[in-house]
């Protein structure tokens, strides 16, 4: 050992009189020890980065030399940056560790136990990922002890061949050139088209949030979600503004005699088409949906979204704020929130996958007690298959009427599937296309799309039809609210629209209800009328989703918290709101720019749901 550390190579600084090739070779054995360490750190990150998900992910980004770059190049850039401060390769190794290593076991654990990867604006959370975490039994596996085993060998290999020193202006513009490089990088990681054009998705579900993450390593989707961890504010926003807009209302509660049942239901791509007249039906499609009107108290949802997104109708519909499709990642205000202090259990049903959208843990920072996906229950009733109508009305039928005889009342709200797209261009999967309409001038594809769409519409009003008649039936007051999220996807670029003739351009009103409405219905049993004091029958106004809430409450009698209240103003004088900045007005008018009082109207309620949406209210 003093033979090895006598060499030229592993002095604390080269000697006096050595040759400029020594020098050079001396310093550089250095840089290229801590370099090499620091990559190594980075490899050890891309192994922890696909957590449960095994190998296959870590191979997949060999394939992709763009990707092994950017999760490379940050524990280079920070290594040498921290050498310039410090002086010594060591430690510069040591304290680039203990973010990259305390990242990548905080992604794995926290991927391992709810599927969602570690983003920047978990950054601003650590005090809830610390309580979160004591909720785990945290392990230790043979792939993380191997990882702590080699970076702990990092660190020693560094401390006993990378002994240089080097002097202050040595080290001054060794830090400033590692800190130009990491501030040219800064639009590289936030480029949306670069994170594109890297995608890795031969092995992973496309639709996997978390996958589509892991998918690209962990340093590089890190770094790239920074920007989102700062959502800009509406313009104009004052949070002290917005606060005293809310302070001039209080949370209301809900009079004892007046807590009836709750049942939400979405229905995925559900419209009503009765009103095309392009289509000529041979059957009347929507009459059960019909009568569930008559019976009830029914109007048009303007949505924000056309033939997707469907997050973005369900939580605005949940939070009463208009942007509903915000990166929740922590608990955040809402309606079941209220709902929950209210004395109410909080549930719902969705027989899909519980990552899609990130249900599983958003449905929990929204106020949720418990919520049934595929993962935890449909897949066993629907025999490991897609969970359809058939089973997923008789479930939540079964689970609401056993929830509502407890002694607690019970919000629910649930989102089917049955209705999403793509549907099939080429058979038939619900009887003929005569079963439906007799338009003979279709294209082919058209017609197996659309037959297949009213196929699923009327399938999902059976099974809609049976759980009325089972409220309808219950001792228990219950009050049931079911709604379309958008209009559904009929071929690629609206092709079936085009093919019908139906006007989707939104340059008049009409076409702009024909791209964007659905319908809702508010209907209560006899029980919970009684309990109300009311019929709840009628027309209901035309609105956002956000606004569906405050709809609901006003047909109950209830008040609600203080948002509700604040942005009741809103509301009624601009019940829709669209995200794409056109409004419609309570007369009905379609205003595509607000300005003057209807532009300040649609500020005060756009910082309103900001505010909302960052300050939790328990």
């Amino acid at each position: 050992m003093r033979r090895l550390f006598s060499c030229f190579l592993f002095q604390k600084r080269p000697e006096e009189g050595l040759s400029a090739p020594r020098r050079v070779a001396f310093w550089l054995w250095n840089a290229l020890l801590l370099g090499g360490a620091a990559v190594g750190l980075g490899l050890l990150s891309l192994i922890l980065a696909p957590s449960q998900f095994g190998w296959v992910l870590f191979w997949d980004y060999w394939a992709h030399p763009g990707l092994i770059v950017l999760n490379l190049l940050p524990p280079v850039v920070l290594a040498a940056l921290l050498c310039g401060v410090t002086g010594r390769p060591w430690l510069a190794y040591v304290l680039t560790a203990l973010p990259v290593l305390g990242l990548s076991f905080g992604n794995y654990y926290k991927l391992a136990f709810r599927d969602d990867p570690v983003i920047a604006a978990d950054m601003l959370l650590l005090g809830e990922a610390g309580n979160m975490a004591g909720k785990y039994q945290l392990y230790l596996t043979d792939k993380l002890a191997a990882v702590l085993v080699c970076a702990v060998l990092g660190a020693v290999v560094l401390a006993l061949l990378a002994r240089g020193k080097p002097l202050g202006r040595f080290r001054m513009v060794t830090a400033g050139a590692a800190l130009a490089c990491a501030l040219a990088l800064v639009p590289v990681y936030g480029s949306e088209d670069i994170y594109q054009a890297n995608e890795n998705k031969e092995h992973i579900n496309q639709w996997a949030s978390s996958q589509q993450y892991m998918s690209r390593g962990l340093l590089y989707p890190f770094l790239h979600s920074v920007k989102d961890a700062f959502p800009e504010p509406p313009e104009g926003y004052d949070q002290k503004e917005a606060a005293q807009w809310l302070e001039a209302y209080q949370d209301t509660d809900i009079p004892e005699d007046k807590k009836v049942n709750i049942v939400g239901v979405m229905l995925e791509a559900f419209a009503d088409f009765s009103g095309y007249e392009q289509i000529q039906f041979t059957q009347d499609v929507y009459a059960s949906w019909h009568a569930l009107e008559a019976e009830g108290y029914s109007g048009n949802l303007l949505t924000n979204i056309f033939a997707g997104g469907t997050i973005n109708t369900e939580r605005a519909f949940l939070t009463g704020v208009g942007i509903g499709d915000h990166d929740y990642r922590s608990n955040t205000s809402s309606y079941a929130w209220y709902l929950k202090s209210q004395g109410y259990r909080t549930s719902g049903d969705h027989p899909s996958s519980a990552w899609f959208y990130n249900r599983e843990n958003v449905n929990e920072f929204l106020g949720f007690d418990s919520y049934r996906f595929t993962d935890n229950f449909y897949r066993e009733i629907a025999h490991d298959e897609t969970a359809w109508d058939r089973d997923f009305f008789p479930a939540l039928t079964q689970s609401v009427l056993e929830q509502a005889e407890g002694d607690a009342p019970v919000f629910s709200f649930s989102v089917s599937y049955q209705g999403h797209g793509p549907y099939g261009d080429y058979e038939c999967w619900w009887g003929e296309a005569e079963d439906y309409f007799s338009n003979t001038d279709l294209e082919p594809a058209s017609r197996y799309i659309l037959s297949n769409y009213l196929g699923s519409v009327l399938d999902t009003q059976k099974h809609l039809a049976a759980m009325v008649d089972a409220f309808r039936a219950s001792d228990e007051p219950i009050v049931l609210v079911v709604f379309g999220d958008h209009k559904p996807w009929l071929g690629n670029g609206n092709s079936v629209y085009e093919d019908l003739g139906i006007d989707l351009s939104q340059e008049s009103t009409e076409s702009f209800y024909s791209y964007w409405s659905t319908r809702y219905v508010i209907w209560a049993n006899d029980a919970a009328k009684a309990a109300l004091g009311t019929e709840l029958v009628g027309e209901g106004p035309d609105i956002s989703p956000c606004f569906l809430m405050n709809v609901l409450f006003d047909q109950l009698g209830w008040t609600g918290d203080a948002y509700m209240q604040a942005v009741n103003q809103c509301r009624e004088v601009l019940p829709v709101i669209h995200n794409y900045g056109a409004c419609l007005t309570a007369g009905g008018q379609l205003v595509r720019e607000p300005s003057g009082e209807l532009a300040e109207l649609v500020r005060k309620f756009e910082c309103l749901g900001y505010y909302r949406v960052h300050h939790f209210n328990e």
